[in-house]
């Protein structure tokens, strides 16, 4: 950010005094530009804006501002001076080359306050090149934005029917040792698929409109899973916004505390001889601290303390009416603590599923603090594909095709392969790498990545 401001050279032009100018950026409706990479740009007169976001000015080409201008006296800010307001008490952030205010806005945005703040400061210009607006409009003239929702019908009729069989295999079978385990594996499943599928709900890419869509996301990821929309709204968001930076992707919280990710934030640590863990061995202890254990030994608990903190009663009902259907199916046929054995084995398995196909498509990729890049490389340079096959798209509910949810989030998951040819050809104009790789490969990518970034940590914490 200061590098780019000062290659621009010097101050800006129109500068005035310091009181006249902090009392006009006090003013919600003052206006604010800056340009991308150069030095200043002139405005025009402002526009309308919504009410609580700054009101924003035009910036034209350079050529035509040349030509005077009628309307207020234009400002002019450096990147430097836009970096500084990204903190709790002022935030502005770019795009287009126009500077809005969102200190007020920021408590609306329907994402949350975090989604947007991650780009306070910076510009948000959401669209690498027009390439990727005109594949956009490609993309919603073939029509692959629609939801075909006889699958999503299908799928949630899958789940439901996945449910039954578990609690037939005890009632039919018994409560042997096979019965129970195979009961543990189908319940399993449907927490997985509900998992899936309460990501589309979250996403709004099922339903036209946004009531039906919170309305079953509440109804899968409350009464199928346990769990809180609000807590997944909160972290999905955050991660979507900037996958794989530091301090602003909730996914990669783990670094440093547990382990050491991407190849520059752990070089950095051990130039620091920072050793929160033994890092050098970590991609061993993943198998004991990652997989089997964020479900049973975090999330599990963790839900609770969100809703009851944050006051999401709707959250905390609707999570109540799962665990209610749970006793009332389960405690009759295996007693309490039969039960409670259940339970825990089956967020277990789910955990070790979730872990595996959650972090294939990211903890290999590029990790590193916010480098404010455009919004389309920083999607590319964090996210990479598992092929696609009938199995595959099931087990991992069709989130190997990474890239393609990641740059258009509310498509439906059914079309994704339909636009991946698309998007692989913009990447290879553009000379982006596109990875895509077999699933166990992928899940082989975590590992490695894991021992690569531990040795990078362990050769700089001793020798640098």
């Amino acid at each position: 950010m200061g590098t780019r401001a000062a290659r621009a050279g010097g101050p800006h032009r129109g500068a005035e005094n310091p009181a006249r100018k902090r009392q006009a950026l006090g003013a919600r409706q003052q206006t604010h530009s800056c340009s991308p990479r150069t030095q200043s740009t002139r405005l025009t007169a402002p526009a309308e804006a919504a009410p609580d976001v700054a009101r924003l000015a035009m910036a034209p080409d350079p050529v035509a501002s040349e030509t005077p201008v009628q309307g207020p006296t234009p400002r002019y800010f450096t990147w430097d001076e836009v970096a500084q307001r990204s903190g709790c008490e002022e935030r502005w952030l770019v795009i287009d080359r126009k500077v809005y205010n969102i200190s007020e806005f920021t408590r609306r945005h329907p994402g949350g306050s975090r989604v947007i703040s991650h780009y306070a400061g910076q510009d948000a210009t959401k669209e690498l090149t027009d390439e990727f607006r005109e594949l956009r409009a490609t993309v919603e003239q073939m029509g692959l934005m629609k939801a075909n929702h006889v699958f999503f019908l299908l799928y949630l009729l899958h789940i439901l029917l996945l449910d039954g069989a578990a609690w037939l295999t005890l009632w039919i079978f018994g409560t042997s040792f096979l019965p129970f385990l195979l009961c543990a594996v189908l319940l399993s499943a449907v927490q997985v698929q509900a998992g899936w599928l309460q990501h589309d709900f979250g996403h709004l890419s099922v339903f036209s409109t946004s009531k039906w869509n919170h309305l079953l996301h509440h109804f899968v990821i409350g009464h199928l899973k346990g769990a809180p929309a609000s807590w997944w709204n909160h972290l999905h968001f955050q991660h979507h916004a900037k996958p794989n930076c530091f301090r602003k992707d909730p996914d990669i919280n783990m670094h440093p505390f547990f382990f050491a990710l991407g190849k520059i934030l752990s070089v950095e640590l051990g130039k620091q001889k920072k050793k929160y863990m033994p890092y050098n061995h970590q991609h061993k202890y993943f198998f004991l601290i990652g997989p089997p254990a964020l479900m049973p030994l975090y999330f599990q608990w963790y839900v609770f303390y969100f809703v009851i903190q944050r006051k999401k009663w709707v959250d905390l009902a609707w999570m109540i009416t799962f665990y209610i259907r749970l006793f009332l199916t389960y405690v009759p046929l295996l007693g309490l603590k039969a039960f409670l054995g259940l339970f825990f084995i089956v967020r277990f398995l789910e955990s070790n599923w979730f872990v595996w196909v959650s972090q294939m498509n990211h903890i290999p990729m590029h990790i590193d603090h916010d480098r404010n890049m455009d919004w389309v490389s920083t999607q590319l340079q964090a996210t990479c594909n598992v092929h696609k096959s009938a199995f595959n798209d099931w087990f991992s509910g069709h989130l190997n095709f990474q890239i393609e949810h990641h740059l258009f989030p509310t498509m439906p998951r059914h079309n994704y392969h339909k636009v991946a040819p698309l998007v692989q050809s913009l990447c290879a104009k553009h000379g982006i790498e596109y990875q895509s790789k077999p699933l166990l490969s992928a899940f082989a990518d975590i590992v490695r990545s894991l021992k690569e970034s531990g040795q990078l940590w362990l050769d700089a914490y001793l020798h640098q």
